[in-house]
């Protein structure tokens, strides 16, 4: 297989050519949701964006175990080693029980996921079912000297780990200048030193989520479980480790320290960010009042919002920047997206419409190559569409009849952009526009299954909204007393 594909690797902060350690295997590891809230863009940004590597990797003939985790356990607000776990707080604000939260919301986190034409992972665990393994990676962490019991928790001893090993090398930050950034906070007395961090804390009386273990009662760390469930499914090394930039540090770096100090050796060979997302200029948060759900960019019921805007849209613009860019919404930049997206797939249409000419014509070799140029250097998207309008640009301009130009064979130019947009960048024209490039039979029958879902886990608010989402695709679904019957009604 050609050694073609350059990733821009963090850890080495460069470019490198992409080389799996067992191919025709790649083994990629994403770090997802953690499930107590609606999707929003921070849980789009990445899921698109590995969603392409994830079939460009596939396009180029390799096999890929993708795995992304849901966390459902140990994430503390705040991201600190004390408070409550995002979660349980869910859980007790709603008066629910925690797995009902994180049912809830993992099936919106898929839902979104399909609407965003995101395929599933190969594996996709969870930390709540891998207790077991965490604690079992907490008593090597012990074993080999890098951690200490207080009061039930166990802390991971960063100093000892730096003195021997490099703690900062993904990130770049210095021990030294990270103990003179860091204020003593309350609660944190037990600790050595500030820069140490929980792999098992302690539970309180009232937290819901907490194991038995030879500590006592508690949970995992919110680093540990990335740690597990990567080595589990995917060796103690592999290939491709990725994940927002927000996770860079502390997620990531904690989880290389616990992997060397628990395994003896770093976990993956090339690891990716993806940048952050910003809302006209601004940074997202509930705080500012412009944190936008998925679900209200779909609908436009924000008031941030001049109207909604198709799944579609939303991906075709986060492909518009590439991924280690600032992105940055608006409502100006998301209807521009809309009108290039047209254009692309009126140019794709509008192939239909040509006829093989005797005459020599233009090859589609030229924009082939410079789609796959942009794709192989770090999967550079916005260059690799375009490549995909200048071939538009083309098709148009013999469609107009410029009798200087033709097309030279027609049936390459639709096989090429069939693959470039449809399978390698995962954009669909919506069902109404083209039931061909659209939700397939094994697609609705996925849907239909997650609604079935919802039914016996109770959720009827999402199995309606599932249904209602379909009769706009114009699909009819129709309740029987032996299950279910579904036809297309457009």
């Amino acid at each position: 297989m050609e050694k073609s594909l350059l990733i821009y690797n963090t850890l080495s902060r460069k470019k490198e050519i992409f080389t799996p350690l067992h191919p025709p295997m790649v083994g990629m590891y994403v770090c997802g949701p953690t499930v107590y809230g609606d999707p929003h863009l921070g849980h789009a940004r990445p899921a698109i964006t590995f969603d392409v590597v994830f079939r460009y990797l596939q396009h180029m003939g390799y096999r890929v175990r993708y795995v992304r985790n849901i966390t459902d356990v140990g994430h503390l607000e705040g991201d600190r080693d004390y408070g409550e776990d995002k979660i349980s707080r869910k859980a007790r604000l709603e008066h629910m029980e925690p797995m009902e939260i994180v049912q809830r919301y993992t099936n919106e986190y898929h839902l979104k996921m399909m609407q965003l034409n995101v395929l599933p992972p190969s594996i996709e665990p969870t930390a709540s079912g891998h207790i077991i393994e965490q604690q079992e990676l907490v008593e090597r962490i012990l074993e080999n000297g890098y951690a200490y019991e207080r009061g039930g928790s166990v802390y991971f001893d960063v100093e000892k780990y730096n003195r021997e090993h490099h703690y900062g090398r993904l990130s770049g930050r210095k021990t030294d200048d990270l103990l003179a950034n860091t204020r003593e906070l309350e609660k944190q007395e037990e600790k050595k030193s500030p820069l140490d961090f929980a792999i098992w804390k302690k539970a309180d009386p009232q937290h819901l989520m907490k194991w038995p273990s030879r500590w006592g009662m508690g949970f995992p760390g919110w680093h540990l479980e990335c740690s597990v469930m990567s080595s589990k499914y995917l060796g103690e090394e592999f290939d491709i480790h990725g994940g927002g930039l927000d996770l860079l540090f502390p997620h990531h770096e904690c989880e290389i320290a616990q992997t060397v100090a628990g395994y003896g050796s770093e976990p993956a060979r090339y690891w990716m960010h993806n940048n952050m997302i910003t809302l006209n200029g601004q940074k997202m948060g509930k705080s500012l009042g412009n944190a936008i759900s998925l679900e209200e960019f779909f609908t436009g019921r924000h008031a941030l919002l001049e109207k909604g805007y198709s799944p579609m849209a939303i991906r075709f613009f986060m492909l518009q920047a590439h991924y280690r860019s600032t992105l940055d919404f608006s409502n100006k930049a998301l209807k521009a997206a809309e009108k290039g997206l047209e254009r692309l797939f009126e140019g794709m249409a509008n192939l239909d419409r040509i006829s093989a000419s005797k005459k020599p014509g233009i090859d589609i070799a030229k924009i082939e190559k410079g789609f796959f140029d942009a794709m192989n250097d770090d999967f550079n998207t916005p260059i690799a569409i375009a490549h995909l309008f200048e071939g538009v640009k083309t098709i148009n301009s013999v469609l107009a009849g410029d009798g200087s130009l033709a097309l030279s064979e027609p049936e390459k130019w639709k096989m090429f952009y069939r693959l470039a947009v449809g399978e390698i960048l995962g954009l669909t024209v919506p069902l109404a526009e083209g039931r061909d490039h659209a939700l397939s039979e094994n697609l609705i029958k996925f849907l239909l299954k997650m609604r079935t879902d919802a039914r016996q886990n109770k959720d009827f608010a999402l199995a309606d909204r599932i249904r209602d989402e379909l009769a706009n695709l114009g699909i009819e679904v129709k309740d029987t007393k032996d299950g279910f019957e579904w036809k297309l009604t457009k």
